[in-house]
């Protein structure tokens, strides 16, 4: 297993990858492009990939310029392994070496994504969208989760 920077040839999995949940589906693929990836891990962010025998098995975007986690997505049959908790404190380590800004992300509720990211620190503040929990993280709460 390794994590490693996202590159623009890393795409076309980190798409197979964003198709391949149960929970947080996109309700029609073409919503979030390659264009869309490009743009997030080369002008407003950084992404992350962790890598199993050459084979992209979860990814994870900061949007710098949004103040926003963008994606962090796991195939299934990789979750439960770990790998989403390294690539969430890859990402936020990355973010809040850029700014000390808060970060926010959005997430449909009862799911796992909603747990994962209680357990992880992050903050309910309200909704987003239609049907979105929204939480936030703040540096300070960053710094004292991490010890």
């Amino acid at each position: 297993m390794r994590i490693r920077e996202a590159e623009i040839y890393d795409i076309k999995q980190i798409q197979i990858v964003r198709n391949s949940v149960s929970e947080n589906a996109l309700s029609d693929p073409k919503l979030v492009s390659d264009e869309d990836c490009e743009e997030f891990i080369t002008i407003r962010g950084k992404g992350w990939v962790c890598e199993v025998d050459r084979q992209i098995v979860g990814f994870a975007i900061a949007d710098l310029k949004g103040n926003n986690i963008w994606a962090l997505f796991l195939r299934p049959e990789y979750e439960k392994k770990g790998i989403g908790r390294l690539l969430h404190d890859t990402m936020l380590e990355w973010y809040f070496s850029q700014t000390k800004t808060k970060v926010w992300l959005g997430t449909a509720p009862n799911t796992r994504a909603e747990t994962f990211y209680r357990k992880n620190g992050w903050t309910e503040v309200g909704t987003h969208g239609k049907c979105e929990i929204k939480f936030e993280m703040t540096y300070n709460d960053w710094i004292n989760k991490k010890g």
